[in-house]
């Protein structure tokens, strides 16, 4: 267990080994919300946020590809 001091604006520091033994890194999202009285911060997984809007309609894989076909036809169009 650790003790943090809540700052200005809210902004408290997350320990070392508390970020490593959650996989938090500098830069990342989290979502923060309160559970049973508990803070509870998860991270955001912003590649399913997207994906998760198109659920049904394909794979990441599928438009990936779609988007090197389209390129490489632009790349094409302009060698003319």
């Amino acid at each position: 267990m650790s003790v943090v001091k809540v700052y200005k604006k809210g902004i408290i520091v997350l320990p070392k080994n508390i970020r490593e033994k959650a996989g938090i890194e500098e830069g990342m999202l989290l979502k923060v919300s309160v559970e049973n009285g508990k803070i509870v911060l998860k991270p955001l997984d912003l590649w399913e946020k997207v994906w998760g809007c198109c659920r049904g309609r394909g794979t990441a894989e599928k438009a990936e590809l779609e988007l090197d076909q389209e390129e490489e036809e632009f790349w094409k169009g302009r060698e003319k």
